[in-house]
């Protein structure tokens, strides 16, 4: 999908040049996206887009006291035209004027690009951190092997992960609570889903709102390579001391 220049104002002035080929940007720490590129990413004419936009904003003024940001771009020929500079939630809100697929897919588009940005933002901590490292005099990082590179990498792995869970180090998983009635996790998910306590979302179990902050549950993360060798964080839900006693009642 071919994608127009985009030359901000708003952005220039900060000093975040948008370039050619960028989705997401960020004003005062926030991600924004343009309409330009809803319109490219449902199929749309960007007209209509900002048709849909300008009906939605009082609404959205009456809310929350404030209207959308009205930028411009600079168009094939050089002229500067107006589009808006919304971010993620202002985006969601738009979407539901759009039919289920169009909707679907600048949903899928924000994770891509949320989820890029994570690792890049991790990449970004482990160079730093790995420059911090004690070395003696007069070594540089160019001399140290590719096995001391890869140890350490692993150690700052482990060490965001200590951090990560934390708070889940002494949780349950489904395999722990379902191994004494001969239940594999699969198979108690399944049970639990049924009775309305999680059901799948994004890849992955949570909790039904109803079951929401109880203190049932934590997040277990742990780190994968997908199949281009990209390192992937995720996460599952794990049962709290309360949660096990929660779940082992529903099994009776």
């Amino acid at each position: 999908m071919k994608k127009t220049a985009i030359t901000i104002s708003m952005i220039n002035e900060q000093g975040m040049n948008r370039t050619e080929g960028q989705t997401l940007c960020a004003v005062d720490g926030e991600q924004r996206m343009t309409s330009m590129e809803i319109a490219e990413l449902t199929g749309k004419q960007h007209k209509d887009v900002l048709k849909a936009i300008r009906n939605m904003e009082p609404a959205w003024l009456k809310v929350n006291g404030r209207n959308f940001a009205l930028v411009e771009y600079q168009d094939k020929k050089g002229e500067l035209r107006p589009c808006y500079l919304l971010s993620k939630t202002e985006c969601l809100y738009i979407a539901t004027k759009f039919n289920d697929e169009a909707r679907a897919r600048l949903v899928i588009r924000w994770q891509q690009l949320e989820e890029d940005r994570r690792e890049a933002l991790e990449w970004e901590r482990w160079k730093a951190r790995w420059s911090q490292i004690e070395r003696p005099q007069g070594q540089r990082l160019l001399g140290v092997s590719d096995e001391e590179i890869l140890d350490e990498a692993d150690d700052i792995i482990g060490d965001e992960l200590d951090e990560l869970n934390r708070d889940s180090d002494d949780c349950y998983s489904p395999t722990d609570i379902g191994a004494p009635f001969g239940l594999e996790g699969r198979d108690l998910n399944s049970f639990l889903c049924d009775k309305g306590i999680i059901r799948w979302s994004k890849g992955q179990w949570r909790l039904t709102p109803k079951f929401m902050h109880q203190g049932l549950t934590e997040d277990r993360s742990f780190i994968y390579h997908d199949r281009n060798g990209h390192r992937k964080t995720q996460s599952r839900l794990v049962w709290t001391e309360k949660g096990r006693d929660f779940v082992l009642g529903l099994i009776g």
